[in-house]
Formats: structure tokens, C-alpha cells, sequence
């Protein structure tokens, strides 16, 4: 009978141990679905049903994102840039073989591969025989046309994070500056380009891109700096802040969002000097389908464009440097693209050599991944009526005007944001 009864105890203890374990695992999944949930920021799944996640990094093979996809520079691009004897499409259709003839995926840091070798003026001599003819600066851009890491002066690692949601910001407006314009940026801060978050949740960064003054102008280092722990809004690198260093302007920068704002959805880049409608630039970004936001790169789209060869002007490029069409491409000034596409922006940008206008150079990278400008008219960076530029309700329906001062950016903001406006 002992022995009965502690078969049956043996039995209980067994099942009920099945039992547990069962409900176990049951709990587990459940608690697992949850956590998995929270740290994607989606709803834990009730059912079989597919859940649709939004702004999510969880992609189907079919729809590889950008930054994982290996990198090809388009036949397009490469057909347009004439292989001739000009100095730069000497060096792009050099860059192309290299380009070809290694293996090219996107989680491959190229920046190994290349390394500042600056040129030396008999070098230069060699390859452009009527160099002398040059203007200076264009000098200092040649001999530095191969130098692409300068130091970081002054970063901003946080500029991204958020206390809710790390990473992610709807929109970054990346604004290229020069150290005397503190003017400028405070009028920025204080209408266009405030942080926060604004309708529907968005959330919204501001930075300013900065180089060095020229060694001509009065040292601005000690004010930049102070400005710079006020307002936790600067970028500034170690090269000298000039026209022609624009383009090292925009290598650097994708390098820094791809170390710090991996997950920004949009990013305008534009002049401190141009006046911006965010809440026009917001209402469009959310209007896209989701095959145009992930390809986004709009502005006033300058088409059938080619080199300027009057020397008096800031845009001359000689014909010895370069020879052939521009791509169409979204004016400087101000313009619009999605945050997907840096990885491969970035990537891509050490293959075609840096040019000294950098609206058309962006045009070059978009182009070589096969991206074409789309016009918005919303962008007025050439302005629009003089009669107009006061008027709040012009402004209205604008994305962007150019140019604009400190106090008409001042004047406009609140006028466009009063209580009392009809239009």
C-alpha cells in the first residue's frame, strides 16, 4: 500500500511539473512578444495577423534599404562625364576603375582606403598646364581635393538622442554658417529652426556647419566656443571656412550623422541667410508616399546647367578642370532628402572627386545612386517678387525663400504666426 501511494505522489509531482513547465514557456513567449515590442516601439502582436510597423528598420529583402545594399554608380552618371583631358574627369573616370574593380557593400567603410595626400604645386603644374591662370583659392581646393577627415573641433554626439525615443527625429535642418554669422543662427533658432517637438508628435534638431575664419579675419574662436555650450547647436571642423571647402562641408557632415543621427527621417541642408516655413516643410514631408520618402531629394531644381567660364564670377570653373554638362540638381540654398539615403551619399562621395561648387557636387552623388531632383515649388531660393517679400501670405504655402536678413526673418515669423493674420 506504501508503495502505491508514493507511485501516485511520483505521478502527481510529474504532471504537475508538466504543467508548469508548459505554462512556463506559454508566459515566456508572451513576455518575450512584449519586450520585443517595447524596444521596436510597436504594438505586442494579439494574432497571426501581419503587423504593419512604421519608420521601422525591419525591411523584407525585396525592400533592402539603402544602407544595405552594395553601392553602384549609375551608367547615367558615368556616360555624362566626357573622358577627356580635363583634370577632374581624369580623375572621376580614375576613381570609376578603382570603384569597379573592388567589392562595394555598404558596411564597408571606404574612408581606408583613401588617404590625405595633399598635391604639391608641380604635380598640379604637371596635370593642369594653364594652372597659373587659376584664381588663388582655387589653388588652396586643389591641393586639398584629396584630404577628406578634418579634425572635429567642436561636436554634439547628443544633438539625436531623446529621453522617449533615441534616434528618432522626423526632421534635421543641417544649416552651413561661418563663425561671424551669430546673428544669423540666433534668428534661425529663434523662429525657423526652433527645436522641439511640433505637430504629431515630430520631433525636430537643428545644427549649424562650421569650418575655421581665415587667418585674415579676427580670431571668433573664444565666442564660437561659448556659443557652442550655450546652445549645444554647433559643428565646427578644422579647415578653413571658404566657398570652395563647401563640398568638404557636406563629406564631413554625412560622416557625422552616420556616427550620430542614424535614424533622422529627413534632412534639410541649407544657408543661415534663407527663410524657412517649418510647418509647410513638415505638412509636405508627411504627404509623401513611402516610395517617395525613402528616394527624397527636392528643391528648386536647377536643369541644363553647365560650367560658368568668366573669371570674375564665384562660379568660374576653368575649361582645364572641367569639361562637360551639370547634372540636374537641387539649388544650395535650401533643399529636402531623406535620411535613408546617407549611408550610400556618403559612401559614394569618395568616388567622385570634390568640386568646387557643392550644389552641383551633391547633384553628381545623387545622381551616380540613380536619384533624380524633383522640383518643388515651393523653394524660391532665387526670392520671389520684391513687392512681395513682406507680405505673410505670400509666404504662407512657401517652403523657402533666399535671401533674407536677421530682422526681415524676425518680422516675418511673427507675422506669419499672429493671431491676427487673415489671409
Amino acid at each position: 500500500m506504501q508503495k502505491k501511494y508514493i507511485k501516485l505522489l511520483i505521478v502527481a509531482l510529474a504532471s504537475s511539473f508538466c504543467i508548469l513547465l508548459i505554462f512556463s514557456k506559454v508566459n515566456y513567449v508572451e513576455h518575450s512578444q512584449k519586450y520585443l515590442a517595447k524596444i521596436l516601439s510597436i504594438p505586442a502582436a494579439t494574432s497571426r495577423k501581419p503587423t504593419t510597423v512604421v519608420m521601422s528598420t525591419i525591411k523584407t529583402k525585396s525592400d533592402m534599404p539603402y544602407e544595405n545594399r552594395p553601392l553602384a554608380i549609375s551608367e547615367t552618371l558615368r556616360k555624362d562625364i566626357p573622358q577627356n583631358g580635363a583634370f577632374w574627369n581624369r580623375k572621376f573616370h580614375s576613381l570609376l576603375r578603382q570603384f569597379d574593380s573592388i567589392d562595394n557593400h555598404m558596411h564597408k567603410d571606404p574612408h581606408d582606403k583613401f588617404h590625405c595626400q595633399p598635391e604639391n604645386f608641380e604635380s598640379l603644374q604637371t596635370n593642369i598646364q594653364d594652372i597659373q591662370s587659376y584664381p588663388p583659392l582655387y589653388g588652396d581646393f586643389l591641393r586639398g581635393m584629396e584630404c577628406r577627415d578634418p579634425p572635429l573641433l567642436i561636436d554634439q554626439p547628443d544633438k539625436c538622442a531623446s529621453e522617449s525615443r533615441p534616434d528618432q527625429i522626423f526632421l534635421l535642418f543641417a544649416i552651413k554658417s561661418i563663425s561671424k554669422n551669430f546673428e544669423r543662427r540666433q534668428a534661425v533658432r529663434e523662429t525657423w529652426g526652433r527645436e522641439g517637438l511640433y505637430e504629431n508628435g515630430l520631433q525636430v534638431r537643428t545644427v549649424f556647419l562650421l569650418g575655421r575664419s581665415s587667418a585674415d579675419d579676427p580670431s571668433l574662436d573664444k565666442l564660437v566656443s561659448f556659443e557652442a555650450q550655450q546652445f549645444q547647436d554647433l559643428l565646427v571642423w578644422d579647415f578653413h571656412d571658404s566657398f570652395y571647402n563647401l563640398t568638404l562641408k557636406e563629406h564631413v557632415f554625412f560622416k557625422w550623422m552616420l556616427h550620430n543621427c542614424t535614424r533622422v527621417s529627413f534632412i534639410f541642408k541649407g544657408d543661415d541667410d534663407v527663410f524657412a516655413n517649418t510647418r509647410a516643410i513638415l505638412n509636405h514631408l508627411q504627404s509623401l508616399e513611402p516610395e517617395q520618402a525613402t528616394v527624397l531629394y527636392t528643391g528648386q531644381v536647377i536643369t541644363d546647367a553647365s560650367p560658368l567660364r568668366d573669371p570674375k564670377i564665384k562660379y568660374y570653373v576653368p575649361h582645364s578642370f572641367y569639361d562637360g554638362p551639370y547634372p540636374p540638381y537641387a539649388s544650395g540654398g535650401g533643399f529636402l532628402f531623406s535620411g535613408n539615403l546617407l549611408p550610400s551619399l556618403y559612401h559614394v562621395s569618395f568616388y567622385i572627386p570634390f568640386f568646387p561648387i557643392d550644389d552641383v557636387y551633391n547633384g553628381m552623388c545623387f545622381k551616380a545612386l540613380g536619384i533624380t531632383a524633383t522640383k518643388h515649388d515651393g523653394f524660391r531660393t532665387f526670392d520671389i517678387r520684391e513687392q512681395d517679400r513682406e507680405n505673410p501670405c505670400v509666404h504662407k504655402d512657401l517652403l523657402l525663400v533666399h535671401q533674407r536678413d536677421p530682422q526681415q526673418t524676425m518680422r516675418l515669423w511673427r507675422s506669419m504666426h499672429s493671431s491676427m493674420l487673415t489671409c
